[in-house]
């Protein structure tokens, strides 16, 4: 008895809660998973089985890897499915770097960078790499010639995001990318904030690599992609049998491959209605601040950054009050990435924009979906409003 009212209980609530913390993860879209169903019971075989049953996975692999493909207007053979973002971005750094040892030891990158490139760097820098870590400026971004600047003889790759996941600043990635190429230098981006958001053509954008991840995108977690522009050199990250053409061990992920094609490719159908009502979402949100509260802080120009995330600065208010008032009242946001938020810490990335203390302690995210509504997006404006004023009081 007592279990059931408190499921019933649990349930009410979560009909009230207004999610903008879509940066960290996203909702599976119905679609996504009407798609994935049938690969969780009905087709199971092995993709690398060559009876019936595995010849019918292995299509429907296929299919989705086409699917990827055309979304960043790749070649189905340069897709390689990992298990998300994070093992993508590690098999990009750590794949390009062991598989060229003749070209060198060196590798750039930027300090506002997402965890997944930062440890994978670190743990390089212990097998004798050497890594240059560029800083943003206040506006969160790095610029082309500070990174060409940095490029030695030795230097075999660059790897710079697309778009921050914590500001929502989009980096310069095409003038990064020619510097690379004049250099013979190979070059790396993590897209997977920008997927779904930002016109992704590998061609245009001349990257070398680019890392995709499902969850972002209204898609399955666990499910990722790594683009790799073929006659690169690249030493596996997983050894194991021969499945993505010897570049990723392991049985794949079938539900999940499936379920990572319909979300990019509905993605990218959807993109330019979807992200047209993300901007007015996050004008409105902001509207409202500005409107109401004197001393908060953007941390990026929205004319500079990607309309789904929004990043503030509520000064005199820490962010750790703000969000459990924000929590218990409904709305969930966040102080920085999923993969960090959990401790105290400030922001990595605040800290290198050179930003003061309190704007960094002070900083929220709010990131939104083609889910939310302009509903949702007034009442949380409002309880944000509400909870600012509580707490300096």
């Amino acid at each position: 008895m007592c279990r059931h009212a408190h499921f019933l209980h649990t349930q009410e609530e979560a009909q009230h809660v207004i999610y903008l913390d879509n940066a960290a993860t996203t909702a599976v879209a119905p679609e996504v998973r009407a798609a994935m169903e049938p690969y969780l019971h009905d087709v199971y075989g092995n993709p690398s089985s060559v009876h019936q049953a595995g010849r019918t996975a292995r299509a429907a692999i296929e299919r989705a890897r086409e699917q990827v493909a055309k979304a960043i207007h790749a070649k189905p053979a340069e897709i390689v499915f990992t298990s998300g973002g994070t093992e993508a971005d590690n098999a990009a750094i750590i794949g390009v770097m062991m598989g060229n040892p003749e070209k060198g030891k060196h590798l750039i990158t930027t300090a506002m960078e997402h965890k997944a490139v930062l440890t994978a760097c670190e743990w390089l820098e212990k097998l004798g790499c050497e890594v240059t870590y560029l800083s943003p400026g206040a506006d969160g971004k790095v610029s082309a010639e500070a990174v060409a600047a940095e490029i030695r003889p030795d230097t075999v790759l660059i790897s710079v995001m697309t778009v921050n996941n914590e500001t929502g600043a989009i980096q310069p990635i095409q003038e990064i990318a020619k510097a690379a190429r004049e250099h013979g230098v190979y070059f790396h981006s993590d897209a997977v904030q920008a997927a779904g958001a930002l016109e992704l053509d590998v061609d245009l954008l001349g990257v070398d690599l680019l890392s995709l991840s499902g969850h972002k995108l209204h898609g399955p977690k666990g499910i990722g992609a790594l683009y790799v522009r073929s006659q690169i050199k690249f030493a596996p990250l997983l050894h194991g049998g021969s499945q993505e053409r010897k570049l990723r061990g392991g049985t794949e992920n079938l539900p999940g491959i499936v379920g990572l094609g319909v979300a990019i490719e509905r993605a990218v159908e959807e993109r330019a209605d979807k992200l047209a009502k993300i901007r007015s979402l996050r004008d409105e949100m902001l509207a409202a601040f500005e409107r109401e509260l004197g001393d908060t802080v953007v941390t990026n120009s929205p004319a500079d950054a990607l309309p789904t995330i929004l990043n503030v600065s509520f000064l005199g208010v820490p962010a750790e009050r703000l969000l459990m008032n924000l929590d218990m009242a409904g709305i969930m946001a966040a102080s920085g990435s999923a993969c960090t938020s959990g401790s105290l810490q400030p922001s990595h990335v605040l800290e290198a924009m050179a930003l003061d203390e309190e704007r960094v302690r002070s900083a929220i995210r709010f990131s939104f979906s083609g889910h939310n509504t302009h509903d949702e997006v007034s009442t949380a404006a409002e309880k944000i409003v509400a909870a600012v004023r509580r707490l300096k009081r």
